[in-house]
């Protein structure tokens, strides 16, 4: 019996050691997360602060891990819990990629080949009176698709958000026709705030252009990472056939980081609205 115990206390020190080292690689981890999130999310300019705050419940999830796990030493209560957070922990990011996965794909979904009866042109940020990064790509897209389909009304629709001078819609009205847009084609919805709002007050502006959302097809220009939701919430609002117009971002860390966002607004969407 004393051999027995002899031979195992270096592997209990051995498991005691190696439990320490990863709790302090844990440790280690959480604040580098901590040091470069917060760097993201001060530095505006990097346009990917969201990328900043996931690091910062990133590094809050590796500290509670380790707390969990010096809690649950010789305690089966927290042991009991411990595990329930950790599988509740493995769904959720289960979860999440099955989501990105699905947003990726349909913004991969291009349906610029088809015809549509009329086009939406979802709006994005403005700085001042000109469009950002965001909105110029949306307009560039627009341009393509516009270009191969010279008939088709166009409604431009976004409202004036925080810091803009214009309405997000009268700067892609003087974008699209500083660019050749034929301007009788355009319809400006100038009031809108959200996606929702978007396709709402569409609606009635497409009806008097001849166009019924629900029985005819809308070709709706967005980032391709905004096409999923925008294809779910234009079927709650009544579209039968919504097409996709995706225009991607040119910044391969911008387009990470509103992918990843873009997940929690689905589930937000999903869930409250």
């Amino acid at each position: 019996m004393k051999r027995q115990r002899a031979k195992q206390r270096p592997l209990y020190r051995y498991d005691v050691y190696r439990g320490r080292r990863r709790g302090q690689a844990r440790l280690i981890g959480a604040a580098g997360c901590a040091v470069f999130g917060l760097l993201l999310v001060l530095i505006r300019s990097l346009g990917i602060r969201f990328s900043g705050f996931l690091l910062l419940g990133l590094a809050a999830l590796l500290v509670l891990s380790w707390l969990l796990d010096r809690l649950a030493a010789g305690n089966h209560r927290w042991r009991l819990i411990r595990r329930g957070f950790y599988g509740c922990l493995t769904v959720g990011l289960a979860a999440l990629l099955g989501l990105e996965v699905f947003i990726i794909n349909r913004g991969r979904s291009d349906m610029t080949p088809l015809p549509a009866d009329a086009v939406i042109v979802l709006g994005a940020g403005v700085n001042g009176t000109e469009p950002s990064l965001s909105l110029r790509t949306r307009l560039d897209a627009a341009l393509d698709y516009l270009e191969a389909h010279p008939e088709i009304p166009v409604v431009l629709t976004g409202g004036t958000g925080y810091g803009e001078e214009i309405s997000e819609a009268a700067c892609m009205y003087d974008y699209l026709t500083a660019h050749g847009v034929e301007p009788g084609r355009l319809i400006l919805e100038d009031q809108a705030s959200n996606t929702a709002e978007n396709f709402a007050l569409s609606k009635p502006l497409l009806y008097e252009a001849g166009v019924d959302p629900a029985e005819g097809r809308v070709a709706v220009v967005t980032n391709d990472f905004h096409i999923a939701r925008s294809e779910l919430i234009a079927a709650r609002e009544g579209y039968g056939d919504v097409a996709g117009i995706p225009a991607p971002l040119p910044w391969v860390h911008l387009e990470i980081n509103y992918t990843l966002r873009e997940a929690f607004a689905m589930v937000k969407t999903f869930l409250f609205d």
